[in-house]
């Protein structure tokens, strides 16, 4: 055996364990790890370059989780049949691990680093994405990279209303609340997921006892590291330094700076005052200034920036904006704009504003999910788009990058809770955000655009969501802080926090929180919650005064959707052989049917363009599948004529015979002249026998002739001679 296979394990208290092991696969990689829950496996591996590129003051990390579809015994789907880019799945998953581990590098560490996961094995009951993170930390563990972990990621839920650390898969469906949770030892560092309007106090007790279990995989991976023998980290010099430059960047800017933070201007007025005064002291250095201090000059000049901004918000409550610490910009919403739409609205709060459009469609514009892990179709899509007009900047449009899909699914995960049931709303629907301003908080806004315009489009939410952005200032050294409501961009960039949460009036429907600093308290966060519903009501009640409750109807020009039941034995005779009837009747109709078994039963969606489509096709379908029932009176046709009766078409496909003597109280010796085929005759359905064969009356509709009077005897009518 030419390899040290070293292996640690865990309980999550509940009997389930999480395996590590290292030293057997991808040895050459700085880092390896495989973590195994169940039938579930991740290969992670990290690597990190020796030196940093020149000119870089930042980590140039990327995390990539890649699921294999051999994992799950399935084939990939497109012409190639290969794993191509990374699904939105995967994207968010990377995200999840990027944004735990990414605060706990060393600040002065900028070799380019990669961090690859793999699902290579899959139980479809456990869960990949709260192993992630565990991989990831587990990885960097048994390397020599400088990392201030180890961290690990859990999930956290509340199942039958009682906590569970990585509840299986088929569980999720009755969790009221269910949060990634991703911390090191002593901290929480990230937050993300979804709740059904619970209170703060419980997000709390869910955050708590995530960290609980955090501790433990944090321990393990501290004793894998020492059994591995790697707990000496590589000594590295990425920064250049220059006190004294330093110094004079102080000396000479900051009460410049700490004045333009202090006026309340603009986003791009405050912008352009800055890059003034940098410009001025880099003048003030000559024209022979080398390459390095240039660039020293500029990163201390953001140290003052960052530091003039804090302390003007600690020391005198003093916002970029003007504003004090809970102030929420001013607010302004309209809906309809968009005339076309079938739902629209524009939403603004301060600098930050979305145009968000709602489109309804059928069950064929579900979208398709073919994910190794994840598969099947979702009726609820959101797309947000941030283009780069939005900031005021020129940059090529590649498509939605991964800071979209994650806004986006915030967003998403936010609507989702509050949409109707798929009775009380069969449409598939469409809800897309184009952000056109942004200075902070715009996926909070595509929350409260994307309310809004699914009000305006009629669709009967259970109640009105909103969202706001909370940053963070602290200082360590006093242990001063403050919680900031609404936060800008800058303050987003310069603070210690994003903490951005979501929900109705009765409660947190979602959140994701990222922290950039060590030791975020109890008492910050219960204060940050606690501050988050007081602006998160007031965001609210601006929206109402624009729409409070959804639109009654649908638009004039929106389309219509209905969903009938049938029992799944007419299934087929809807269909009709090869399709033929169905086609038939969406083409005769103007509608798009659709038909599929589900619990037993056969459920139609019928989508058209206006109700009298709707209703024609209706129409069509319920005389397909109705059952005739003895004692019913029917509008029939006439298919066929027979010396001893008609047949007589009663519902699509069922014939009855109307016999001759079931015409008329009256006798009739021949059917001559009585009908023709197509005639409409409405008749009675008398009885069906043991052959399933039915027998008409329309005699029975007719009132019956009075008998004959009985006359006396001396008033008889003579009879003839002949008689």
């Amino acid at each position: 055996m030419s390899y040290n296979l070293i292996k640690k394990s865990f309980d999550l208290g509940d009997g389930r364990t999480i395996e590590i092991e290292t030293g057997k696969l991808a040895k050459q990689a700085d880092g390896s790890v495989v973590v195994k829950m169940g039938d579930t496996m991740l290969l992670a591996t990290v690597v990190s370059a020796r030196e940093a590129k020149e000119g870089i003051d930042f980590l140039p990390l990327s995390v990539d989780y890649q699921e294999k579809y051999a994992a799950t015994g399935r084939i990939p789907g497109g012409f190639l049949r290969r794993e191509a880019r990374l699904s939105d799945y995967e994207i968010l998953i990377s995200r999840l691990v990027d944004r735990a581990l990414r605060p706990l590098f060393p600040e002065d560490y900028h070799a380019e680093t990669q961090v690859m996961i793999s699902l290579i094995s899959a139980d479809k009951n456990i869960m990949p994405d709260s192993l992630a993170g565990l991989a990831a930390s587990a990885a960097l563990a048994v390397s020599d990279i400088p990392f201030n972990g180890p961290i690990s990621e859990v999930r956290v839920a509340k199942v039958d209303g009682k906590l569970v650390i990585n509840p299986y898969m088929s569980d999720l469906e009755r969790a009221t609340l269910e949060f990634i949770v991703a911390g090191s030892e002593n901290d929480i560092v990230m937050v993300e997921g979804e709740s059904k309007e619970i209170s703060e106090e419980e997000m709390i007790e869910a955050i708590e006892f995530a960290h609980q279990a955090i501790k433990v995989q944090v321990q393990v991976q501290k004793e894998l590291t020492i059994e591995v023998g790697k707990t000496e980290k590589r000594v590295y010099s990425h920064e250049h330094s220059n006190p004294e430059l330093k110094e004079r960047v102080y000396a000479e800017t900051y009460d410049k700076v700490y004045a333009v933070a202090k006026s309340g201007s603009s986003k791009h007025e405050r912008s352009e005052k800055f890059e003034e005064i940098q410009n001025e002291f880099l003048v003030g250095l000559g024209l022979e200034v080398d390459d390095v201090t240039k660039f020293l000059a500029k990163k201390y000049f953001h140290d003052v920036q960052y530091d003039a901004v804090r302390n003007l918000i600690l020391d005198e409550g003093i916002r970029l904006d003007g504003r004090d610490v809970k102030t929420v910009r001013p607010i302004w919403s309209e809906i309809g704009y968009l005339p076309a739409a079938h739902g629209s609205a524009v939403f603004t709060r301060g600098e930050t504003q979305s145009l968000t459009t709602v489109t309804l469609g059928t069950k064929l514009d579900e979208q398709m999910i073919d994910g190794a892990f994840i598969n099947g179709f979702q009726k609820f899509i959101l797309h947000y788009n941030f283009p780069s007009f939005s900031t005021g900047e020129v940059r090529p449009n590649r498509g939605p990058g991964r800071r979209e899909v994650g806004h986006g699914n915030l967003a998403q995960r936010s609507l989702k809770q509050v949409l109707p049931s798929e009775e009380e709303n069969p449409y598939t629907i469409r809800v897309v955000s184009d952000i056109l301003e942004s200075n902070g908080s715009s996926s909070m806004a595509t929350v409260c655009a994307g309310t809004l315009a699914l009000m305006d489009a009629g669709v009967k939410l259970k109640a009105p969501v909103s969202g706001i952005a909370m940053g963070l200032i602290t200082d360590e050294k006093t242990g001063k802080y403050a919680v900031l409501s609404d936060i800008l961009g800058d303050e987003d960039h310069l603070g210690d926090m994003d903490f951005k949460v979501t929900g109705t009036e009765a409660g947190i429907v979602a959140c994701q929180m990222d922290l950039k600093i060590n030791g975020l308290r109890w008492e910050v966060l219960r204060s940050a919650l606690e501050q988050a519903k007081e602006g998160r009501l007031h965001i609210l009640n601006e929206m109402k005064k624009t729409i409070a409750e959804p639109r009654t109807d649908l638009k004039p020009h929106a389309p219509r959707l209905i969903v009938l039941k049938i029992d799944k034995e007419f299934i087929g005779a809807v269909i009709g052989p090869g399709g033929k009837i169905i086609q038939e009747m969406q083409r005769e109709t103007n509608t798009t049917i659709t038909i599929e078994e589900k619990d037993n039963q056969g459920v139609v969606s019928i989508f058209a363009p206006d109700a009298e489509a709707i209703d024609k096709a209706v129409k069509r379908i319920k005389g397909i599948v109705a059952k005739p029932e003895v004692g019913d009176i029917y509008e029939g046709k006439v298919k066929s004529i027979m010396p001893f009766g008609a047949f007589v078409e009663i519902l699509p496909g069922k014939d009855g015979l109307l016999h001759i003597s079931e015409i008329d109280w009256k006798r009739y010796e021949t059917m001559d002249g009585i009908f023709k085929v197509g005639d409409e005759v409405r008749v009675k359905l008398l009885d069906i026998d043991k052959q399933g064969k039915l027998k008409l009356s329309r005699k029975a509709l007719l009132p019956r002739p009075p008998k004959p009077e009985n006359k006396p005897a001396g008033e008889q009518e003579a009879k003839p001679a002949d008689q």
